[in-house]
Parts: structure tokens; C-alpha cells; sequence
């Protein structure tokens, strides 16, 4: 069986809370007691009393792993969670070898493991960086930009989407290359003006696509890599529901690429628009 971090992270909490707190009520009075018997027999030194006293080291283990647990599971479970970014499907908003943070909490705050909501935050707006469980396999996570909303429909024609209808606006910048990340010589970045914002984006003229239209149902989102050509996305294996949903990408907090030396510092910091 496959055990994700949250998973490892809370049986991790549940033994050494359970360790400290049968030492709090059974094994330390105990020692306690028999400490005081010895004492009250006499002929017991202070070093000894003090080793009949002393917590066996699994509790001491117990007792200062348990609180870091406890902060570390509810920061990545509610607040913050670090990912980092395997593919290049979401060129040139993240290149591969980024560490990015993604806010827990935007679309609701979910127990961990369970993924269960317990509070409505708010809800993915269109032109959001997310991360999700990908609903072919919830054990791996994925990012992508949410395209379509519940109830939209969604075209994808000539590189352009259609949303009810309405064609996303475009604007060619010019041509797209990058050593590191080579595409087609044709390749070109364009600004997409998607929702309430704008981003780039990365098309090949040339390459072949999936073209078509889809209806989002109610409690789904359609998702789409900003390297549009080379992205595994809801063109291929369909809507995203609503309890997949992670969080929201926010900021890239390091890069490292080893074909460029390591970090990438200009990159540290950078807002994921």
C-alpha cells in the first residue's frame, strides 16, 4: 500500500501523541512511585533518583517529535503545501525544477487524509493556477489553469478556447525558444486573457491538437497546461470534480535546474500569475 505524506504524517501524530500520553498517565506515575518507595526506604542516591526518574527514550523521542508533527501536518494539511514541478506542460508560467507553495485554504479548508471539506472558503475562478488529484490516479497531483467553470461550455478551435461561445482574446509576442526546454522552432508565446487576468502561454503552430467542445457538469472544472501543445489535460481525460481540488499555486519559492548550474535565482519569489 501506497502511503501518502499527509497519511504518513498523521499515523506518525497518532503513535507518538499515543506514547506520550500513556507515559502522562500510566508508565511516569509509576516511576514516581517507585521512586518514592526507594527514597522513603533509604540509601538512594540523587543519581540514582534521578535515573529512576528519567523518561525511557522512545517517550523522550515521542515527546519532542509529536508538537513538530502537529505543526507540520495542520501548515501543509490547512494552510501551505510545497510541490514541485516535474513537466513542462505548464511552460512558460512554471518551468520544470520549480518549488512552488500553493494556499491550502482558497477553495476550502479539508481534513487531511479523508479530504473531506469542513469549511467553504471560496471557490476556483477562472484563470487560476491549481493543483489537483489527477482523477485517473488520486495518488498523483497535477497542475494546471482552470479554463472552464460548472455549466460552461468549452471549445478548443486553431489554438484558441471558446468559452459559451466567446473566443478567448490572444496576442502573439513572437517566437519561443529555450535551451533548456526545447519545443518546435515555430513554437511562439502568446499573452491569453483569461478571466480577470492575463498570462502566458505557449502554442506550435504546426502541431497537430485536440480540437472539440465540452460541457463542464455541475461541481467539475476543465483544466489546461499553458504549454498547450504538450499538455496532458482535460482534453484528453476530462473534467476535474470539485473534491480533487488541492489548492491554488501562488508563488515559486525556489528553482533548481541542473543543466543551468542549480538555482535559478532570478525565479525565487516570482508570483504565479
Amino acid at each position: 500500500m501506497n502511503l501518502d505524506f499527509p497519511t504518513v504524517m498523521l499515523i506518525a501524530a497518532v503513535i507518538t501523541g499515543m506514547i506520550w500520553a500513556l507515559d502522562a498517565w500510566l508508565w511516569a506515575p509509576a516511576r514516581r512511585e517507585v521512586a518514592a518507595r526507594k527514597t522513603a526506604s533509604g540509601g538512594v542516591s540523587k543519581a540514582d533518583l534521578k535515573e529512576l526518574n528519567k523518561e525511557p527514550v522512545l517517550v523522550e523521542y515521542a515527546r519532542s517529535f509529536f508538537p513538530i508533527i502537529i505543526i507540520v501536518l495542520v501548515l501543509r494539511s490547512f494552510l501551505v503545501e510545497p510541490f514541485r514541478i516535474p513537466s513542462g506542460s505548464m511552460i512558460p508560467t512554471l518551468m520544470v525544477g520549480d518549488f512552488i507553495l500553493v494556499n491550502k485554504f482558497v477553495y476550502g479548508i479539508r481534513l487531511p487524509v479523508i479530504n473531506k471539506k469542513i469549511i467553504d472558503m471560496g471557490k476556483p475562478q477562472r484563470g487560476d493556477v491549481a493543483v489537483f488529484r489527477y482523477p485517473k490516479d488520486p495518488s498523483v497531483d497535477y497542475i494546471k489553469r482552470v479554463v472552464g467553470l460548472p455549466g460552461d461550455r468549452i471549445g478548443y478551435f486553431n489554438k484558441t478556447i471558446y468559452v459559451n461561445g466567446k473566443p478567448v482574446p490572444q496576442e502573439i509576442i513572437g517566437p519561443y525558444f529555450q535551451d533548456e526546454h526545447p519545443l518546435s522552432q515555430s513554437a511562439e508565446l502568446r499573452i491569453e486573457r483569461l478571466g480577470n487576468g492575463e498570462h502566458q502561454i505557449v502554442v506550435e503552430p504546426g502541431a497537430s491538437l485536440v480540437e472539440g467542445q465540452y460541457i463542464v457538469p455541475e461541481g467539475h472544472y476543465f483544466m489546461m497546461g499553458d504549454n498547450r501543445d504538450r499538455s496532458n489535460d482535460s482534453r484528453f481525460w476530462g473534467v476535474v470534480p470539485e473534491e480533487n481540488l488541492v489548492g491554488k499555486a501562488f508563488m515559486v519559492w525556489m528553482s533548481w535546474q541542473w543543466d543551468q548550474g542549480g538555482v535559478i535565482w532570478d525565479r525565487i519569489g516570482e508570483s504565479i500569475q
